[in-house]
C-alpha cells in the first residue's frame, strides 16, 4: 500500500502522529482515504460504536454531547481517536454544518499497525499519557 503523500503531511499535524518517523507515519497514510460529507451529516453519533478516526481537510462541523453543541471544528482538527483505539461507543455527535472533507481511518485498517509498528503504540501511548496529566490537573 502505498502512501499519499499529502495524506501523510496532514497526518503530521495530528498529535498522535507528530513523532512518528517517516516510514510509520507512511504506512499510517496509505491506510487513510478521503471521504466527502454533506453539510448536516452526522459523521459519528454519540453512544453507536465508533469505527473510525476522522481528519478534516476543508468544511465545518460541530461536535454535540447530549444535543447540545460543546464546540466546533474546522479544517486540521480531528475526531474519534479515542474510537480508533479502543473501539468503544462515540462520546459525542458530529455533525458537519458545511460541506466538508475528512481523511479517514478505519479501526480494522488501524489495529495492525499497532503490532506492526511499535512506535505508533508508543507515540499513541505518550500522547494518551499526556492528555491524561491534563486532565487530572483541572
Amino acid at each position: 500500500m502505498a502512501a499519499n503523500p499529502s495524506a501523510s503531511d496532514a497526518l503530521r499535524k495530528v498529535d498522535l502522529f507528530a513523532a512518528l518517523n517517516g516510514r510509520a507515519l507512511d504506512k499510517v497514510a496509505a491506510r487513510t482515504r478521503t471521504v466527502q460529507h454533506p453539510a448536516g451529516k452526522e459523521i459519528a453519533v454519540e453512544g453507536k460504536d465508533g469505527v473510525g478516526f476522522h481528519l478534516i481537510i476543508n468544511g465545518t462541523a460541530d461536535v454535540l454531547v447530549g444535543g447540545a453543541v460543546a464546540r466546533s471544528l474546522g479544517a486540521g482538527d480531528y475526531f474519534g481517536d479515542i474510537s480508533l483505539i479502543d473501539g468503544k461507543p462515540r462520546s459525542a455527535t458530529v455533525r458537519t454544518t458545511s460541506e466538508a472533507t475528512t481523511l479517514a481511518l478505519v479501526g480494522w485498517d488501524f489495529a495492525p499497525l499497532l503490532d506492526e509498528e511499535p512506535e505508533l503504540t508508543k507515540a499513541l501511548l505518550m500522547v494518551m499519557c499526556s492528555r491524561l496529566r491534563a486532565a487530572e490537573a483541572r
